[in-house]
């Protein structure tokens, strides 16, 4: 059978989850059944592609070959395939792709738990953000058994610009941790440059210019420059993930004896944005902590 004429059953539907189950419709992919916590979501976006919003997680399995999970963090994750109404029920011969940021160690339990139920568990981790989930653009790192990426990978491949491969279950998230955790840091300095470029009443236009043509210059640069000099924190990626998963980086360091105190200092940036009641902007707001004299 055709990955397409299988049914992919959704689970989250934040922007991210919503937008992807739209490019795969757009695709011609059969889906499943949605499910949201918010109902109305999952109700308003099964009208907008011809499914249904199931009232239950059960359901989606029921009514599903492939599960896509796009949740918050593991405690989400635990809920999901561990509570009372769980992923794993009667699950034998379906497959999951799990694509949230979450730590190493959740993904490694999830394909063991898989297992014992007859399913196949892959991570799929993502590096994009929203305009990539819609368009099928999406930089995606696979981890888990290999022939279970190998039986999806067509699939994957009409997700994404970029797959790649990299190793055992928990391998991906590693990976994941890293590039964020760079990305974080890099927007936090980003920001204290623009910040202290405003203090000094230099061109930020200029300035970033210069940025862009020396060692200053970053990918962050390109996709958060301008936010933070015009004060657009509208949220693709908020303060509140970035704090979770430099933290996720953190926790892995600390587990082999690495100390990373630049990731420490961008981490407590963040979760003063969660403190002082900005942890909905997006990571560029970071900015404000910097243009506004809170910076510590």
């Amino acid at each position: 059978m055709s990955l397409k004429d299988q049914k992919i059953g959704f689970v989250g539907l934040g922007r991210m989850g919503a937008n992807m189950v739209r490019h795969l419709h757009d695709e011609g992919y059969t889906l499943g059944p949605v499910f949201d916590i918010v109902v109305d979501v999952a109700t308003s976006l099964a009208e907008e592609v011809g499914t249904t919003a199931a009232q239950t997680l059960a359901e989606v399995t029921a009514n599903s070959d492939i599960i896509i999970t796009v949740v918050t963090d593991d405690a989400a994750m635990r809920s999901i395939f561990f509570g009372d109404d769980n992923l794993f029920t009667d699950s034998n011969g379906k497959t999951f792709l799990n694509c949230a940021t979450l730590s190493p160690d959740i993904h490694i339990e999830l394909e063991e738990a898989a297992a014992r139920n007859g399913a196949e568990a892959l991570e799929v981790c993502m590096a994009s953000s929203i305009p990539q989930a819609r368009e099928g653009k999406l930089y995606l790192m696979i981890g888990g058994k290999e022939e279970t990426f190998d039986k999806i990978k067509s699939l994957l491949e009409d997700m994404s610009v970029n797959l790649r491969f990299v190793g055992a279950a928990g391998k991906a998230a590693q990976v994941k941790a890293l590039v964020n955790m760079v990305m974080n840091i890099n927007t936090a300095a980003l920001a204290e440059g623009l910040g202290l470029g405003h203090a000094l009443d230099l061109d930020l236009d200029m300035l970033q210019e210069v940025f862009s043509q020396t060692g200053a210059n970053s990918r962050v640069l390109e996709t958060d420059g301008e936010d933070m000099v015009i004060r657009d924190h509208e949220c693709y990626f908020s303060c509140e993930h970035a704090a979770k998963d430099s933290g996720i980086a953190i926790a892995v360091a600390e587990s082999v004896g690495i100390n990373l105190p630049l990731a420490k200092a961008t981490f407590d940036q963040y979760e003063k944005m969660i403190s002082i009641g900005l942890g909905h902007y997006d990571k560029s707001g970071v900015a404000e902590l910097t243009f506004k004299g809170r910076n510590a």
